[in-house]
C-alpha cells in the first residue's frame, strides 16, 4: 500500500506528463512512528504514566492515523505503553518492578559476558576494545556516553553467539527504555562505568568466562544502585 506516494498528471498544452513520486509503504511509516516514540520515551520527552494520543503523535510526525495506530499496537505488545483511563499511556514502573528488571538483567548480561569470553571472534573482541576506547575519550559528555554505552552492550550481546539469549536481551532492552534517561549523567558514574567496562573487556579478552560473569554482574548492580539514587532524587524534587 502506498501512503505518501502516488502518480500525478501535469498537463501542458498538447502534452500529458506523469510524475512518479518515491513510494513510502505503510510499514515504513509504522516503523518511523514506533522508533520516534520509542526514542522520545527513552529521552524522557514522554514520562511514565503520561497519556500518548494518536492524533498528537500523527501531527508531530506528519503521518496519517493508520501507521500511528499500528505503531501503538506494537508498542503496547512490547509493554512500552499500556491502557489507561480509556486511552494509552507510557508504562510506569514502581521501585519493585525496577528491582525485578535489574535482577533479570544481572542474570542475562552476566551470561552474555561469560559466553562472549568463550565465543567471541577477533573482530568482536576488537569492537569491544574500540568501543571502550571511544568511551574513555569523552568522559565529560553524558549524551555521547549514553550512545556508546548502548553500543558497548550490544556488541557484548552479539559476541555471546546465542540467538535465544540475544532475543531475551532485546526484550529486556525494550523494558529499560521505560526507565528514562541514562544514569550516566554525573562524572562520578561515568568514571565508574568506564572502569567497569574495562574490567568486562579484560575478562572477555582473557577468555576468563567466570570473571567476565562476575564483573558484569557487579557492573549491572552498580547501575541499579545509580538508578535507584536517581529515582529517589526525582521523587524528592517532585515533592518539594
Amino acid at each position: 500500500m502506498y501512503t505518501a506516494a502516488y502518480m500525478t498528471s501535469t498537463k501542458k498544452p498538447g502534452t500529458t506528463r506523469h510524475k512518479v513520486l518515491r513510494p513510502q509503504t505503510r510499514a515504513n511509516l509504522t516503523d518511523k512512528v514506533y522508533n520516534a516514540v520509542h526514542a522520545a520515551i527513552q529521552a524522557g520527552k514522554f514520562k511514565p504514566g503520561e497519556r500518548v494520543r494518536e492524533i498528537e503523535i500523527g501531527e508531530w510526525l506528519q503521518v496519517s492515523r493508520t501507521p500511528v495506530r499500528e505503531a501503538m499496537r506494537r508498542l503496547q505488545s512490547d509493554g512500552i505503553i499500556e491502557p489507561k483511563a480509556g486511552g494509552l499511556a507510557v508504562t510506569s514502573f514502581d521501585m519493585r518492578a525496577v528491582a525485578e528488571l535489574y535482577a533479570v538483567r544481572q542474570i542475562l548480561e552476566s551470561a552474555a559476558a561469560g559466553l562472549a569470553a568463550v565465543n567471541a571472534d577477533q573482530t568482536e573482541l576488537a569492537l569491544l576494545q574500540r568501543t571502550l576506547e571511544a568511551q574513555q575519550q569523552c568522559p565529560n559528555d553524558p549524551h555521547a556516553q549514553a550512545r556508546i554505552n548502548k553500543t558497548f552492550h550490544e556488541h557484548l550481546y552479539q559476541a555471546a553467539h546465542n540467538r535465544f539469549l540475544l532475543k531475551a536481551l532485546q526484550v529486556l532492552r525494550d523494558s529499560l527504555v521505560l526507565l528514562g534517561p541514562t544514569t550516566l549523567m554525573t562524572s562520578e558514574r561515568i568514571e565508574a562505568a568506564i572502569k567497569e567496562h574495562a574490567e568486562v573487556v579484560a575478562a572477555v579478552v582473557a577468555r576468563d568466562s567466570r570473571r567476565a560473569e562476575d564483573v558484569t554482574r557487579r557492573h549491572i548492580r552498580a547501575g541499579y544502585e545509580a538508578r535507584v539514587h536517581s529515582m529517589a532524587n526525582h521523587l524528592h524534587e517532585s515533592s518539594d
